[in-house]
C-alpha cells in the first residue's frame, strides 16, 4: 500500500518538474526558416474611389443551356475614376478575388427586379470579365430587399449621370464647332469687304491713264 503511494508521489513531482521546465524562459530566440517579404498586390482600382460596396451572389444566363448559371459569390463594386468620371460594374470572388463581371455602367444600363424574387435584379452588359467584350446578361442576387434596392438605384442614379455627361459633351463640341464655322465666314467677309477698294481702285488708275495719254496718242 504504501509503495503504491509513494509511486504516485513520485509521479507527480516528475509531472510537476516537466511542466515547469515547458514554462521557464530559456531566453533562447528561434529564427523562423522563411523570412517572408511583404508584397505589393495592384488590384487595378488604384485610382477609382468605391461608391458602393456589397455582398451578393452573381449569376449569368448561358444561352446554349438556356439556363442561370453561377459565377460565384463575392462583393460587388461601382468603381468612379478619379479623372475621367467614368464609373465600372465590378464584380470579384471572395475566396479567389477573380473577376466575374467587369464593365462600364453606360446611360443605355437598365437595372430590373427580377421577376418572383425581390432580392435580386438583372441588366444587359458588355462586359470584359473573360478578356474579350461579350454581350451578356446578368442576374444579382443580395441578403436583403435594401441592399438589392441600392443596387439598383444607385446604378440607375449613375446611367443617368453618365448621360447628362455625354450630352453637355456633345453640346460643347457643337457649339465648339458653331463657334469655328462663325469665325470662318466672318474672315471671308472681311477678306471680301477688303478685295472692293482694291478694285476701284484699279478701275480709277485706269481712268487716270486715259485721261492723260498725249494727243497723239489719242489721234
Amino acid at each position: 500500500m504504501s509503495s503504491n503511494v509513494e509511486t504516485e508521489h513520485k509521479e507527480k513531482e516528475e509531472e510537476e518538474e516537466t511542466a515547469a521546465a515547458e514554462d521557464e524562459d530559456t531566453g533562447a530566440q528561434v529564427a523562423p526558416i522563411i523570412k517572408l517579404e511583404e508584397v505589393a498586390v495592384t488590384t487595378g482600382e488604384e485610382d477609382e474611389d468605391a461608391i458602393l460596396d456589397l455582398k451578393a451572389k452573381l449569376y449569368r444566363f448561358d444561352k446554349d443551356g438556356t439556363q442561370w448559371k453561377e459565377r460565384g459569390v463575392g462583393t460587388v463594386k461601382l468603381l468612379k475614376h478619379k479623372e475621367s468620371g467614368k464609373v465600372r460594374l465590378v464584380f470579384r470572388q471572395s475566396k479567389t478575388l477573380k473577376i466575374c463581371a467587369n464593365h462600364l455602367v453606360l446611360p443605355t444600363m437598365s437595372v430590373q427586379e427580377h421577376s418572383g424574387n425581390d432580392k435580386s435584379c438583372v441588366w444587359h452588359a458588355t462586359d470584359f470579365a473573360d478578356g474579350e467584350l461579350k454581350e451578356e446578361l446578368f442576374c444579382i442576387r443580395f441578403a436583403s430587399v435594401e441592399n438589392c434596392k441600392s443596387f439598383m438605384e444607385m446604378v440607375q442614379e449613375v446611367a443617368e449621370s453618365q448621360g447628362k455627361k455625354e450630352q453637355n459633351k456633345d453640346a460643347t463640341s457643337t457649339a465648339g464647332l458653331l463657334e469655328k464655322l462663325r469665325v470662318g465666314d466672318s474672315k471671308s467677309e472681311e477678306k471680301t469687304e477688303g478685295e472692293a477698294p482694291v478694285a476701284a481702285k484699279e478701275e480709277k488708275k485706269d481712268a487716270t491713264s486715259e485721261q492723260t495719254k498725249p494727243e497723239e496718242d489719242k489721234k
